[in-house]
This record gives C-alpha cells, sequence and structure tokens, in this order.
C-alpha cells in the first residue's frame, strides 16, 4: 500500500449494507480514524435517506473519524474530503481542468455529478465524538437519470466520460493519501486554507444559481462560501447566507 497514511486503519469488505452504517458499528470502539471501503453495498443511501446506487467497479467507502468538536467545526471536513476527492481524481487521471466542487459536497466531471459525499455523527451534547465521511464515486458507471432527483445534475461516470479504469482499492490508495494531508492542514491552520482552495476548484462561483431547501428556494449570485461553510448567494436583497440545500444551475 504505497503512501498510506500514517494512523489511518484500513477495512475492506465484499459486501455489506452500507459503509456508513458499518461505522456505526465500529464506532464505540474505534480509537483512530478508519477507512471502510466495500465491493458492494446493498443498503447505501444517500442525502435525506434516499438510496444510492452502485454499480459493480463503483467506490464506496467511509472514514471514520475519531473527534472532540462542536457540530459546526465537523461539518467543514465536507470541504476537506471535496478537496481530498479532487486530488486523487486528477492522480488517477493527470487531468486537473475537467473536475469542479459543487457545494456542498459533490465533485463534477465536465458538470456531471461524479461523486458525493455525506457525514453523519455521533455524539452527546456540544461535542461530537465519531464523525462518518461517507463517500460515493462512479468509477466505472453511473446511475440512469431516472434514478436521479428531477432538475439534478446528470449522474456521469470515470469509465464512461474518460475511459479511465481504477479499482476501487486503487482510488482508496490515492483518496487515503490525499485526505490525510488536508486534514492535517485543517488541524493545524483551520478552515481558512481549505475554504481558499475549495474556492478555486468551486464550480459556478460568480454565476446565478438556486439553493433550494424543503421549505423554499434561493436564486441568486454565487458570491462566496464563509467562514462556517455557507454558501453565500447576492441576491436583490443583499447577500443571504444558506447553511443547508440541494443546489441547482
Amino acid at each position: 500500500m504505497t503512501g498510506w497514511p500514517d494512523g489511518y486503519g484500513r477495512r475492506v469488505l465484499q459486501s455489506v449494507d452500507s459503509t456508513l452504517s458499518e461505522a456505526a458499528r465500529m464506532a464505540s470502539d474505534a480509537s483512530g480514524p478508519v477507512w471502510i471501503m466495500a465491493e458492494q453495498q446493498t443498503a447505501a443511501r444517500g442525502r435525506r435517506g434516499r438510496p444510492w446506487a452502485m454499480p459493480a467497479g463503483n467506490f464506496a467507502a467511509t472514514l471514520l473519524l475519531p473527534v472532540s468538536e462542536a457540530p459546526g467545526q465537523a461539518a467543514l471536513r465536507s470541504f476537506v474530503a471535496s478537496l481530498a476527492l479532487y486530488e486523487a481524481l486528477v492522480a488517477a487521471t493527470g487531468r486537473a481542468d475537467i473536475f469542479a466542487l459543487k457545494w456542498p459536497n459533490d465533485v463534477l466531471l465536465r458538470g456531471g455529478k461524479l461523486a458525493g459525499i455525506l457525514l453523519e455523527s455521533a455524539g452527546q451534547g456540544a461535542q461530537l465524538r465519531h464523525l462518518a465521511i461517507g463517500i460515493g464515486v462512479n468509477l466505472a458507471a453511473a446511475p440512469g437519470a431516472d434514478e436521479v432527483e428531477a432538475g439534478a445534475v446528470r449522474p456521469v461516470s470515470l469509465k464512461g466520460e474518460l475511459g479511465t479504469v481504477i479499482a476501487p482499492e486503487e482510488f482508496l490508495d490515492l483518496l487515503a493519501e490525499a485526505y490525510a494531508r488536508f486534514e492535517t492542514q485543517f488541524t493545524t491552520y483551520g478552515f481558512a486554507p481549505i475554504r481558499s482552495a475549495w474556492l478555486n476548484h468551486a464550480a459556478r462561483l460568480g454565476e446565478v444559481i438556486t439553493a433550494r431547501t424543503t421549505r423554499d428556494e434561493t436564486t441568486g449570485t454565487f458570491a462566496d462560501v464563509d467562514s462556517a461553510g455557507n454558501l453565500i448567494l447576492e441576491t436583490s436583497k443583499g447577500p443571504v447566507p444558506i447553511t443547508a440545500a440541494e443546489v441547482f444551475f
């Protein structure tokens, strides 16, 4: 395992209901960070409990990370994970210009959705004890358009768009190494350098987008991401911070 980061465990399963669920089962015994990867998931899930399709050859893994911090601070690791995914994909393909990061937690390839991130946490009161960072990447195949929400970004795969073939375990090596570097940067220097690097690769920065929640939607110019990770939309009523939403182009 060339380049595997020190201090990170590694568990590869042939099949599991969900790597996020496996992380929850392992959390009480975890003394350090561990990557959990599965060749097959039988009950994978995405945001808001939606099913997550996983054709054979795609990547599914969760990083179980012991933490001791407030939920807002821990949630910023979606940006850490996004940057790690970006670097792993660049390493796998040799291409940097075709990938972009979509707030809050997707990676795009030529404008299509290639990867998604889902954070789940466990703890008591104001302090979290564990954070699970679930990551899915369409390495080999993408779901059909009928399997995603109407108006959502079209799904794409690395093989389908570029012809690039990489095994999930090979991709895990690249991702784990990249994540460890950004995690060290985050814990050492805080969110500011992560935020700056993320904005350098942000999709539709300076363009008009729509942020939609279950209750309402806001349309405006994507102006910034603030120090708390909120999306800032410039509207006719001034800047509007968006804490959590689905973004549509």
